[in-house]
């Protein structure tokens, strides 16, 4: 009989749980990988079979939409190294992050979340919130805990924010922000995708819930779209404010499922939500083959990020001794006010998305850009080779110019994505940059 038991996955390191975790041999063909299961839909035993799949006694598979064996390995993989107790994935990491907000707000409730943002979440939260009803403030100082308790209000339901922003890396005093979401009875919902499991767990450090975009770092090689949302399994979603649930969608029997309260499945109530519910209706579902490349690209992810960190670091370091720089976003530095975070909550590196301010403006900046050979100017972060942007006209190019202002971005910023080419050559092809302006 073929022998294979992970189930002591919990003892194991990062790196050995990004091999094994989610993979369970069939019985019959025992593929040593895990298989695609490309398949929309799955056949039941008997009409009661059905039934139990649909009422949810039985949590087996029913349609790819909400679940399916090669998305549930991937789940179970990022929830292990995320440190959570269930994961639910989704078609990218814009819809992972919108299926968290939506999981626990509705229109007339407001969310405090930091104003370093990814582009796209930032739209997302100041412009298509807004026509949803649900109210964003983001706050005046994000590394001052005081700005983000003046920044409650009787309706708010979570805090958000990211690990490393993006793009000035700044980072996250995660125990910090998570006490004063704590005190205000809200979770503290965080974006890791810069950092990934290998560098950071905010679950570890007082965050509620994580989302990632795994088309980035945990795929590693800008090939599959993806994202994934973890429960952390801690927050109490039963908590009440001045009489009253202050998620009543917990609380309050689900019509969908007659009569289901969240609230009673226990600690992965946000996630199983997020996936009876979010998924279903939105039906945002990650493809079995982008989750089986996900797979594939996490089983190299502690090699990976080491490399990224390393040749992020000395990239760091060749720009803040350059003559045409004037400022490096990289808390590596000695010179970064994040040091001391970064420090302090025991990171080994920053991730290896930096930013800088070249000695000029707009067209120093494209000028640098459209110089470079090996570094691919385009709109994404975390893959295996270097990348470069603009991010004013680009990624943030839906900003205003407070919006720019308050990410830390002007004409003269230029984004890199550090790649795990050899190093001198990442340094040489910066230089051709440089010899253009």
């Amino acid at each position: 009989m073929t022998k294979y038991d992970n189930s002591n996955f919990e003892n194991w390191s990062l790196e050995t749980r990004a091999l094994h975790v989610g993979q369970d041999l069939d019985g019959n063909a025992n593929s040593r990988n895990v298989p695609i299961h490309q398949t929309t839909s799955f056949v039941f035993d008997s009409a009661e079979h059905a039934a139990n799949r649909f009422n949810l006694s039985d949590a087996g598979p029913i349609y790819t939409r909400l679940t399916n064996p090669t998305t549930g390995a991937l789940e179970a993989r990022i929830a292990s190294l995320e440190g959570g107790v269930d994961a639910v994935a989704f078609a990218s990491g814009q819809a992972a992050q919108t299926a968290a907000i939506i999981n626990l707000a509705s229109a007339g409730d407001h969310i405090v979340s930091s104003p370093r943002l990814y582009g796209g979440t930032n739209t997302l939260f100041t412009i298509t919130l807004a026509r949803l009803g649900i109210e964003v403030t983001l706050v005046e100082d994000p590394d001052d805990p005081q700005s983000w308790a003046d920044a409650v209000q009787p309706n708010t339901r979570a805090f958000y924010a990211e690990t490393f922003g993006n793009p000035i890396a700044d980072i996250l005093d995660i125990p910090a922000v998570a006490e004063v979401a704590h005190n205000n009875q809200v979770p503290l919902i965080v974006d890791n995708t810069i950092a990934t499991a290998a560098v950071a767990r905010p679950l570890e450090l007082g965050a509620d819930i994580v989302v990632s975009s795994t088309t980035k770092f945990y795929s590693g090689n800008g090939s599959s779209m993806g994202g994934v949302l973890v429960d952390g399994g801690k927050f109490d979603w039963t908590v009440e404010r001045d009489g009253k649930p202050v998620f009543p969608y917990f609380v309050t029997p689900d019509a969908a499922y007659h009569g289901l309260k969240y609230a009673d499945l226990g600690a992965p109530a946000f996630a199983l939500k997020a996936r009876a519910g979010i998924l279903r209706d939105t039906g945002a579902a990650l493809s079995p083959f982008n989750a089986w490349v996900t797979l594939t690209g996490l089983e190299t992810l502690q090699l990976r990020i080491d490399k990224h960190g390393e040749n992020a670091q000395k990239v760091a370091e060749y720009l803040e001794a350059h003559d045409k720089v004037t400022k490096v976003n990289y808390a590596g530095l000695d010179s970064s006010p994040y040091k001391e975070v970064k420090e302090r909550l025991g990171y080994t590196s920053t991730g290896s998305v930096l930013s800088f301010e070249i000695d000029g403006g707009k067209d120093e900046a494209w000028a640098f850009i459209d110089a470079l050979k090996l570094h691919s100017n385009l709109a994404n972060i975390g893959d295996t080779r270097s990348l470069v942007v603009h991010p004013a006209t680009t990624t943030h190019s839906q900003s205003d110019e407070e919006g720019l202002r308050v990410a830390g971005i002007t004409q003269s910023t230029v984004r890199l994505s550090v790649g795990i080419e050899n190093i001198d050559d990442i340094i040489a092809d910066l230089e051709l940059g440089f010899s253009a302006i």
